[in-house]
């Protein structure tokens, strides 16, 4: 089955891909769907609100099955923030994730190390083929670092430390196993094996 990812985020569309695909679900963009998907204003006060404008949108142009997901990081010595605005963080003056990532890494930057606590969260919205829709949120402990470290990822994962490594120098597959993201798709798989048995 096909199910449409409302995300022009490239980097995103490919971690939701690589978790989707083994389920025997073909994850397509707006652009292999033919679709132009206009942005949503994120209207929402939380990560779950926006996931679902998201989903329903794309759920209406296509009458495709449709996953959306919202996810940011929350860092505690900035009482949360940036939150459900970690993609447009600072925005008058950050243009880039390398901008609002060295932004929060000159907030904290006399902020010592047990103080550095953060999470990432991830909201998945999947609106079904009837209409039935399956909200799931995980999140992701850990810390934020001190500099730029590893080449892999995207948005915060080079500053966000879980262990002794940043998101950023896992592999893709060590990333899935831990993340946000990866703990959400893969209880949304479960979600969906659940669905289809029902129906079938």
């Amino acid at each position: 089955m096909k199910f449409i990812i409302a995300t022009n985020n490239a980097k995103k569309l490919v971690e939701l891909e690589r978790i989707l695909n083994p389920l025997g679900i073909e994850a397509v963009s707006a652009k292999e769907a033919g679709v132009i998907l206009d942005d949503v204003d994120e209207t929402g006060t939380t990560f779950m609100e926006n996931a679902y404008l998201k989903a329903n949108a794309a759920f209406k142009k296509t009458g495709m099955p449709a996953v959306a997901d919202d996810s940011g990081i929350c860092v505690d010595a900035l009482n949360g923030k940036p939150g459900i605005y970690s993609a447009r963080y600072s925005a008058e003056d950050c243009f880039t994730d390398e901008q609002r990532t060295a932004k929060i890494l000159e907030q904290l930057r006399d902020v010592p190390d047990e103080k550095r606590g953060a999470h990432y969260t991830c909201a998945i919205c999947c609106i079904l083929p009837d209409g039935e829709v399956i909200d799931i949120e995980e999140t992701c402990e850990g810390k934020i670092g001190y500099s730029f470290v590893g080449e892999g990822g995207f948005g915060y994962d080079p500053i966000f430390v879980q262990g002794d490594k940043t998101f950023a120098q896992l592999t893709p597959e060590e990333k899935d196993k831990v993340s946000h993201r990866g703990k959400a798709l893969r209880r949304l798989r479960d979600e969906l094996n659940e669905y289809f048995s029902e129906k079938h």
